[in-house]
């Protein structure tokens, strides 16, 4: 596999990202097509099924095989035993990502400093439930603490309407550089009302208290934090209001650095900066408040009420 190791390391590591992505993908819309989805049950509410530990097994293994002392860190426990990758599983650096010019910023950065978060099957719950506009593959990178690019794919993006080999969408972001896999039509007008989005099936009384105090006119209970960040980018809700430890950083890291590239901010739901370096906590112990402008971000901050805030502190 070529590395296109003229380019900065940051770049080529989204560049391999983004096409294992791709292939991830295919990988999920197989499983789902064999019917055998091979669930397993890792807590409450918390399924792995065949698709989330084949797509895992394509994004790790390249990005593995290309970046030597790369940290890249997964949603689902590594197999020693896996089978390595086949001719067919092998990627090469999308060319897209490639033909682009990195920021300066960015472009002497060591391997040490660089963290990749992977969630390869976001929504699994929804996948299991055949809600497949749900579902999304992320991988973050992180520089230091900081998440400075992402890789949200869909791979049932329009799914109702395009045949297999047609359907799925490919969105990325460079810090400095913008997003890219979005088109003006596929971005609606700004809603009317306060529209909020939130867990589908990780409720509580907490959870609700922060919707409440956010005085939504629409509640979108749905699955994924890809799932929901898409909302605020494709200005479908206002704000993504989580207040619960049960998200984690693989789920975060790209939809934040998509979001921040577009001007939007993701933080805790108390406001603040989730870390993403290799010794973070995988947990979000303190949930998560996303919005598409950072000045709706501190207006919806300033309503969390008291009771939350003491109970996600």
């Amino acid at each position: 596999m070529s590395s296109s190791s003229d380019q900065p390391l940051v770049q080529r590591v989204l560049a391999v990202s983004a096409a294992s992505a791709a292939r991830a993908s295919l990988v999920i819309r197989q499983v789902m097509s064999s019917g055998q989805l091979g669930i397993v049950e890792k807590g409450k509410n918390d399924l792995q099924t065949a698709a989330d530990r084949g797509a895992q097994r394509i994004i790790i293994g390249n990005l593995r095989l290309a970046f030597p002392g790369l940290t890249v860190i997964g949603e689902e426990d590594e197999d020693p035993n896996a089978e390595p990758l086949r001719p067919d599983e092998l990627v090469q650096p999308d060319a897209w990502v490639l033909a682009k010019d990195c920021p300066a910023a960015l472009r002497d950065v060591p391997v040490g400093d660089v963290t990749v978060w992977v969630d390869p099957l976001d929504g699994t719950s929804e996948f299991a439930a055949n809600l497949l506009d749900h579902v999304t593959v992320l991988i973050g990178i992180a520089v230091g603490s900081r998440a400075v690019a992402g890789v949200i794919c869909q791979p049932y993006y329009n799914y109702q309407t395009l045949s297999p080999d047609q359907m799925g969408r490919l969105i990325w972001s460079l810090e400095g550089l913008g997003v890219f896999g979005l088109s003006e039509t596929e971005i609606a007008n700004n809603p009317p009302g306060n529209i909020i989005a939130t867990t589908r099936s990780h409720s509580n009384q907490i959870v609700n208290d922060a919707v409440t105090a956010c005085e939504p006119t629409e509640v979108l209970r749905v699955g994924g934090s890809g799932h929901k960040v898409l909302l605020l980018i494709e200005r479908r809700a206002h704000a993504y209001v989580f207040a619960s430890p049960g998200c984690k950083k693989w789920d975060t890291c790209a939809p934040e650095a998509v979001l921040r590239a577009l001007g939007g901010c993701l933080t805790d739901i108390l406001g603040n900066e989730l870390p993403y370096d290799a010794s973070a906590t995988h947990p979000n112990k303190q949930g998560v408040l996303a919005t598409l402008r950072k000045e709706d971000h501190a207006r919806f901050a300033a309503k969390i009420p008291e009771n939350v805030r003491k109970a996600m502190s």
